[in-house]
Order: structure tokens, then C-alpha cells, then sequence
């Protein structure tokens, strides 16, 4: 066992783990943060996805030591003040979701998707979430959802 300290959800917090404990058991264990889904533990279904400096990853391919010194975003610090980030309102507004059980991995993904590529068009989108999967709405709302944020974030930004 061995101290990691690490930032998350805008948190300073240290915590113990054994060397082989990987980021997604950290953060749903200890620090009981249950949004980041398990789903595969193959790094497959991209449930457990979460911002690590501001990028998506998988937190079933991290070991909870390479995030040592890192700021690490999941979806329950996503919200800001008790409203929703735009991405979250999408995905309610657009009804980007069903059973629930992707949709954490989902929004951070799609978060990072418009961070990398403002203007991203439909295509992109599907691109980029390849490697999150649904097995209930078949994309086309959370594709839906994803260009409505990305178009209400472009008229936020010019009004």
C-alpha cells in the first residue's frame, strides 16, 4: 500500500492503494464516487471514462498510481454549482440516455470530443465515441445530443 495524491472533482485528496489498484477501483471504492461504471474491465464498453487532465480515458487502463499528481473528473464533478455542465443538459434535453448505465462515460467522452474538435460534425462525433458503447438507444440521441451542445456552446460563445 502506498499514498497517492491526486486532484479530483476540484478536491485535493490522498489516498492509500495497492500498487496494482487501478484508477476506476480507486474511485469508485474508497472515495465512493459510483458514476464510473464498470462494465467490461477490458478497457471494451468505455464506462468507466473519465476526464484525467482534461482528456478522456478509460479508468480501467490506469493504474491509480500513474494518476498520482493528476486532476481526474468524473461524472458526479462535472456539474458546477448545482447546474449542470451543457453536455449534461443535452443528453436530458436530446434524451441521450436510457438505462443510464454508459451515459457517465458517454458525456465525459463527448466533453473531450468538443473540447478536441469545436466544430465537430456528425461523423466526428460517431467517431470519436467508437470506443464507448451503448447496448440501448443505438447513438442516434446521443449523437443528437452532442451536436446540441456543441451548437448551443458556439451561440454562447457569439452572444
Amino acid at each position: 500500500m502506498g499514498a497517492i495524491t491526486l486532484k479530483v472533482n476540484g478536491k485535493q485528496v490522498t489516498v492509500d492503494a495497492a500498487p496494482r489498484t487501478l484508477l476506476v477501483e480507486l474511485l469508485r471504492e474508497p472515495l465512493q464516487l459510483t458514476g464510473t461504471h464498470v462494465g467490461c474491465d477490458t478497457s471494451q464498453c468505455g464506462s468507466c471514462t473519465v476526464l484525467v487532465d482534461g482528456r478522456s480515458i478509460k479508468a480501467c487502463t490506469m493504474l491509480a498510481v500513474e494518476a498520482a499528481g493528476t486532476e481526474v473528473t468524473t461524472i458526479e464533478g462535472l456539474a458546477q454549482g448545482g447546474r449542470l455542465h451543457p453536455m449534461q443538459e443535452a443528453f436530458q434535453s436530446c434524451h441521450g440516455l436510457q438505462c443510464g448505465f454508459c451515459t457517465p462515460g458517454m458525456i465525459l467522452s463527448a466533453v473531450d470530443c468538443l473540447k478536441q474538435n469545436p466544430t465537430a460534425d456528425e461523423r466526428d462525433v460517431r467517431e470519436w465515441l467508437e470506443g464507448n458503447i451503448c447496448r440501448c438507444t443505438g447513438y442516434h440521441n446521443i449523437v443528437k445530443a452532442v451536436l446540441s451542445c456543441r451548437d448551443r456552446m458556439a451561440q454562447s460563445k457569439e452572444g
